[in-house]
């Protein structure tokens, strides 16, 4: 295809599970593999967790590549299917789709005035720390919508994230070129009616916490947590989009329309 780039210069990226390891043993000879400080892109095999572990790794680093995910690990949902036979590795990397992501960016002010700001994939989540529930005002762009919900907890999901932990709580599957954001309450018990929302990606969405001296609230961006928050603002990082490469047939948006039909 014209103007697609071309990844000559491939770095392994292995998770510890036994499945990738061997896997990346029967690739050693495969390619001249590089270290990922001088590579064009990168190839992951593992599962859902390693892909997230990974591409936070190369933000937290600020040496952003293209990954081509491998699935040897538990879920796959974010990588490609592993095929040992047929065109060769490197062939499948450099005829592969390129989809960008841009992930959420999660500042999370503790109940002691700590500022923390952390990226998520997948969805930034708001979770009750003890047994009793959690009490939130919820604001779209500095203007509140819910002046209480009473909840285990709320969560903001990417459409790359809705088919994760936002399905799971019966949030909306977007499709990933939807430009927009799922905000889902996490077993509301008030207002009893309300679903969630969709809402528009450049939508600033805030958290604040009523009573967290007796109801304490932990926010997590993907896998990193912060507990006992004050306030959480979330909203897109546009500075930080990623890129995953897939098999053409089986792109990630391809992935999140079949998800709608299973049963």
């Amino acid at each position: 295809m014209a103007g697609q780039p071309t990844y000559e210069r491939l770095a392994l990226a292995i998770s510890n599970t036994a499945l990738a390891q061997d896997t990346a043993r029967a690739l050693e000879d495969a390619h001249d593999w590089v270290p990922q400080d001088e590579a064009d892109a990168v190839v992951a095999l593992g599962g859902d967790g390693f892909m997230l572990q990974t591409l936070h790794r190369m933000l937290d680093t600020g040496r952003v590549l293209p990954v081509y995910g491998v699935n040897r690990g538990t879920m796959g949902f974010l990588m490609n299917k592993h095929r040992p036979r047929g065109a060769s590795l490197i062939d499948r990397v450099n005829r592969s789709r390129p989809v960008g992501i841009s992930p959420l960016r999660m500042e999370a002010v503790t109940q002691d005035g700590h500022r923390r700001v952390e990226c998520a994939l997948n969805e930034v989540s708001l979770l009750r720390e003890t047994r009793q529930t959690a009490k939130i005002e919820i604001l779209v762009d500095d203007k509140t919508r819910i002046e209480e919900l009473v909840a285990d907890g709320v969560l903001v999901a990417t459409p790359a994230g809705s088919t994760a932990y936002n399905l799971s709580a019966n949030g909306p599957i977007l499709p990933l070129d939807s430009q927009l954001l799922a905000l889902t309450p996490i077993s509301a018990f008030r207002p009893r009616r309300w679903r969630g929302a969709i809402l528009p990606e450049r939508a600033k969405v805030t958290f604040r916490i009523n009573e967290p001296a007796k109801r304490p609230v932990a926010a997590v961006a993907d896998q990193k947590e912060v507990r006992d928050v004050a306030e959480v603002h979330v909203e897109i990082a546009r500075d930080s989009e990623l890129t995953l490469l897939f098999d053409k047939g089986h792109s990630l948006d391809d992935r999140i329309v079949a998800e709608q039909f299973v049963v």
